[in-house]
């Protein structure tokens, strides 16, 4: 049976003026666009500029970027970038990115904002990404050094017999629940991995962080004669 012949398409005077008023975001994922907004999402972030970090989310979300891709970024910058110096911006993002899968969009714009603009404005540190690359360094150099005999568990009796868990104190047992014993092996005592920066919260570590390290050298030294 002969079909009807097709209705000709009609393209109204108002059609060509909306679609000339529009405005063509160009990005493609696996192109130049994606990487040049993303880089400039992420680094208006580090660099304290929550202006230019909702604009270019909201570049990002109208280009059709994945909301979830964007909340798993911010997720990685608030331990990269952020870290203990704002300890509360872990849990904001990792929040946010909960929130979005609850709402959805449009109102999953919001968590998202929310998210961009107080990481931001959050103190900053690179100390926990920092620290991980020494420690994998130090991985690399020493290979796998064997645990100290203290640090092991004493389950087995084959264990007890070579004297795992000989020695070592439960720092809760102890004045102010710590203990100036050794945890690294004996090749890396003193490697100082984790260095905490001055910013934030990450401040009021150092000086607890450097306090722990002066006793373990003095432990290591002996009673003075």
């Amino acid at each position: 049976m002969a079909q009807p012949d097709a209705q000709p398409c009609c393209i109204e005077l108002a059609d060509v003026e909306a679609a000339a008023a529009s405005k063509v975001l160009p990005h493609d994922k696996a192109g130049d666009a994606h990487h040049h907004l993303i880089s400039a999402f992420i680094k208006a972030m580090r660099g304290t500029d929550p202006d230019a970090a909702v604009y270019y989310l909201a570049r990002l979300l109208q280009a059709g970027e994945s909301p979830h891709f964007l909340l798993r970024r911010m997720v990685i910058f608030a331990s990269e970038d952020i870290g203990n110096a704002c300890p509360q911006a872990l849990q904001l993002a990792v929040s946010a990115l909960h929130a979005f899968d609850l709402v959805g969009l449009p109102e999953g714009t919001l968590p998202l904002t929310q998210a961009a603009t107080y990481l931001a404005l959050a103190p900053k540190s690179n100390s926990v990404i920092v620290a991980y690359g020494r420690a994998q360094q130090a991985v690399q150099e020493h290979g796998a050094l064997p645990v100290p005999a203290h640090l092991r568990p004493a389950s087995t009796r084959l264990g007890r017999q070579l004297g795992h868990a000989s020695g070592y104190i439960y720092p809760h047992d102890a004045d102010q629940h710590f203990v100036a014993q050794e945890h690294l092996p004996e090749a890396l005592r003193d490697c100082a991995l984790y260095e905490p920066s001055g910013q934030g919260e990450e401040a009021a570590l150092g000086p607890r962080l450097q306090a722990a390290r002066q006793a373990r050298q003095a432990a290591r030294r002996g009673p003075a004669t």
